[in-house]
């Protein structure tokens, strides 16, 4: 059985290419904002990893991840952030929640491939 990876990302061509390069080995769900995915796993859903991007409007990654990270339910799901951001190591430096790996877009798919393994291999 495969297991189960959330993507959260307003940028349509991130989330077809993360889809090309993690659906052989993984089962993709894909949600375009923060509100989306939250009330996916709202509903029950426990993935194995979310793989968030940090900018998106109305509810950006800081908030959905922040929600994840403080949750009861949620908070032992490990966490890749996305970012264009170029400063993103401060950003995430100065976040109250840890997140298991960071990457700037735009990113070499061979080291998040490599990153999620590790991830998924430790919990």
């Amino acid at each position: 059985m495969k297991k189960v990876i959330l993507i959260v990302d307003d940028d349509l061509g991130i989330l077809k290419l993360l889809n090309f390069i993690l659906s052989k080995e993984y089962e993709i769900v894909v949600k375009t904002n923060g509100f989306d995915a939250l009330d996916w796993l709202e509903l029950g859903n426990l993935p194995d990893l979310i793989i968030s991007d940090l900018a998106m409007p109305t509810f950006d990654g800081q908030a959905f991840v922040k929600n994840v990270k403080i949750s009861g339910f949620y908070g032992d799901i490990p966490v890749v952030l996305l970012s264009a951001a170029h400063d993103l190591d401060e950003q995430v430096g100065k976040m109250p929640f840890r997140v298991e790996a960071f990457l700037q877009k735009p990113f070499n798919p061979n080291i998040l491939k490599t990153e999620i393994s590790k991830i998924l291999q430790l919990s």
